[in-house]
């Protein structure tokens, strides 16, 4: 009877460990799929940027092209960004 009490207490200690490292496998599994997912979410963001960022660009030289050298204003990141005009005179750089 002593035996089975003893066998049955180790057997309870030994769930409870494996539990614990379960539990443990689980939060790193957990945090590193929540990293995984955050870092693609912040990658996604700064390539749909990118692509503004290109645009404005682009607005800038056909706006200059054309002869117009007046500030534009782009969007980054939901905040706008003003340039300004657009000096027509190159500067050399020594």
């Amino acid at each position: 009877m002593d035996a089975a009490k003893n066998i049955g207490i180790a057997i309870v200690v030994g769930f409870v460990v494996l539990a614990l490292v379960a539990a443990s496998a689980i939060k790193n599994v957990t945090t590193k799929i929540f990293m995984a997912l955050l870092l693609a979410g912040l990658a996604l963001g700064v390539w749909t940027q990118r692509s503004r960022l290109q645009d404005c660009s682009q607005r800038v030289k056909d706006k200059a092209a054309v002869g117009d050298l007046s500030s534009t204003t782009c969007e980054f990141f939901g905040s706008e960004v003003h340039i300004p005009d657009v000096d027509p005179t190159p500067t050399t750089v020594p």
